[in-house]
């Protein structure tokens, strides 16, 4: 069992930046890879960037390839999304999320791939 705890998440204008952090802990040694979902109000979780958690291999949806920044510590288990460029339609909320299956493909980008998730983090952007 792996539990996740993300924090970071606020109010910033539009072009602005934060950084988001997602805290593991439990059984870590058995993670492949780690990602990053939003879901805005009434629309549904979509997928934004993976890393895998020993290679550091990364792939991002392409809205947000170039303003965000998908990175993690293996000695802290952390993964961290550094958003910049921020603009009204990033506001959601932020998931962070666990998988211990392989293989990195392009299958990463669906939540059903992985098996544990944070509670979120709520990002709004103001114009």
């Amino acid at each position: 069992q792996v539990q996740l705890v993300e924090s970071g998440g606020g109010l910033v204008q539009a072009g602005g930046s934060l950084r988001l952090s997602c805290a593991a802990s439990g059984r870590t040694f058995s993670t492949y890879a780690m990602g990053w979902f939003r879901q805005a109000s009434g629309k549904e979780r979509e997928f934004v960037a993976t890393i895998g958690w020993s290679t550091g291999s990364t792939y991002y949806a392409d809205s947000v390839k170039g303003r965000f920044t998908i990175s993690r510590d293996n000695a802290k288990n952390t993964v961290y999304l550094q958003v910049d460029s921020l603009k009204p339609e990033d506001t959601a909320v932020y998931y962070c999320a666990g998988t211990s299956r392989g293989p990195w493909d392009t299958g990463l980008i669906s939540t059903v791939r992985y098996n544990y998730w944070g509670q979120g983090t709520q990002v709004t952007v103001s114009s």
